[in-house]
Order: structure tokens, then sequence, then C-alpha cells
């Protein structure tokens, strides 16, 4: 993969990633258009550690805020990390659940079913965009009507973990959309859904980064082509890193005045575009 490559998929991920407009179907887009396969063990790990790169950016924008909302004291701080844990468990027994239905009912027959497989399937990510663009449509619509906001506990966070696994198969479902719009739906305040989202995003890459390793050394690729894979990725973080800080510098500003309507006309705008390119 030349250096260029490496760089446009780093900012194309960077500001995408933290917008509810599905970082992972504008990178596969952008991947598709380079020649590239989404589906390799090389391309996969290559996309998380770009979303390490983001992760690092959510750290540290939202460092001071949870830092005075959820950690002044240890009981706040457990209470929040509770359902942060709770939110994470639902998520991943989802997300298991649906990768061994897809795999062994779905793909049966399919030599070496594996559910990134998927990730190559422009229609697939076309639909999954566009269901992610209704919910935050939905979730905006009922804006307006959410005076009474709730607090953030076991309810609300099952339902969100549930809503975050279903995204995890599936590119193009935006999970950072999804995770906010089932927030606002809850009634739970546009910015405790934000926080709350992306602190399930920094939970989540850590076990996602090692699985993509773990495939991608079960794939019997030589040990040299991940070494320079993590190296060359190593650039792609650091430059993800700074898209990411600009992209949630202008999500924050959105939801505060009530711009939220437009990410879903966008998810549904690229939705259409990807489906008619197909």
């Amino acid at each position: 993969m030349h250096l260029i490559q490496i760089v446009i998929l780093a900012l194309v991920q960077g500001f995408a990633e933290l917008l509810p407009v599905s970082s992972s179907a504008h990178v596969i887009v952008a991947e598709k258009l380079m020649g590239l396969d989404p589906t390799t063990p090389e391309m996969t790990l290559l996309l998380v550690m770009l979303h390490t790169g983001t992760m690092f950016a959510v750290i540290v924008y939202f460092w001071k805020d949870w830092a005075s909302n959820y950690f002044q004291t240890s009981f706040k701080g457990w209470a929040f990390t509770k359902q942060v844990f709770l939110a994470t468990l639902v998520t991943g027994l989802v997300g298991l659940g649906l990768k061994v239905v897809i795999e062994k009912v779905f793909m049966r027959g399919m030599e070496h079913a594996e559910v990134e497989m998927l990730f190559g399937n422009m229609k697939l990510i076309a639909i999954a965009l566009a269901c992610a663009g209704l919910l935050i449509l939905l979730a905006a619509s009922r804006e307006r009507y959410s005076s009474n906001e709730q607090g953030l506990g076991p309810k609300e966070s099952i339902w969100i973990g549930l809503i975050q696994g279903l995204c995890l198969p599936f590119r193009g479902f935006s999970r950072s959309g999804a995770t906010i719009s089932t927030g606002i739906l809850l009634k739970i305040s546009k910015a405790k859904a934000e926080e709350f989202s992306f602190a399930l995003a920094v939970v989540l890459t850590p076990p996602v980064l090692l699985q993509e390793i773990h495939r991608l050394l079960k794939a019997h690729t030589a040990t040299e082509s991940l070494t320079s894979l993590l190296g060359s990725g190593l650039l792609g973080m650091g430059l993800s890193f700074l898209a990411g800080l600009l992209a949630l510098g202008w999500l924050s500003s959105w939801l505060s005045k009530g711009r939220w309507k437009f990410f879903g006309i966008y998810c549904l705008a690229f939705a259409l575009i990807i489906w008619l390119l197909q």
C-alpha cells in the first residue's frame, strides 16, 4: 500500500468516524476507488488502527467533561463505569450472536466464511447507511418533545448497548449516529448521549483491534507484513487523531444547535449514491 493511500484513508476515517455518517462506509468506498479490497485481514486491521487514532481524539476531547460530570466523586465514577460496562456487555453478546448467525446460517457452505466478507458488499452498506439515516431523522423529530430529560440508568444502557451491537457486523450502520440517536429517543440529554456514546467507543476499540490482529495472524500472513502494516498504520493513527479532533468540535456544535437531522439527510443521500454506483 502506498503512503498516499494511507494518508487519504486516515483523513477520511478521522473526519467521518466522529460524525454520525459511518466512517467505515466512507473508508470502504475510498478503498474501492483506490482498487483495495476492504475484506482482507490487512485492510480490516488498518481500519481498526485508524479507529484507534480517533479513540485517542475522543479521550482528549471529552476528558475534562468526563472528569467533571462523572468522576468528581467515587460514587459518580463507579455509577458511570457500571453503565458503560453493562452497555458494552450487551454489545458483546449481541455482536457475537450476530456473527455466529451470519457465519453459520447465512454463510453456511461458503469456504472460510467470516462476517468480514460482508464489508465489501456495497448494497448492504447502502441499506445499513439508510437505516442509520432514518434513525437519526426519527431522533431529530422527537427532540422537541423530550423536555423531561431522563438519567442514564440500566434500561438506557441496555438499549444503547443493544443498538451498538447491531452496528458491529454492518458497515454503514453508523455506531455514533445510532447510539446517540437511541439516547435522544430515550430522553437522555444530547450532551450526555454524546459523552456516553464515545465512552463506549473507547472501551470497544481495544478488543476489536486485538481481534483483527489475531485474524491477520490466523490468515498465515508473514510477520514482516504485520510489522510493515503496523508501522504505516501508526502514521494513519496520528492523522486520524488530528482529523478526529476537528470532527468532534463540529459534531458538538451541531448537536447543541439542533442540526442533528442534517446528518440523517446526509446518510440517506450518501446511501443513494452508493446504491446507484452499484
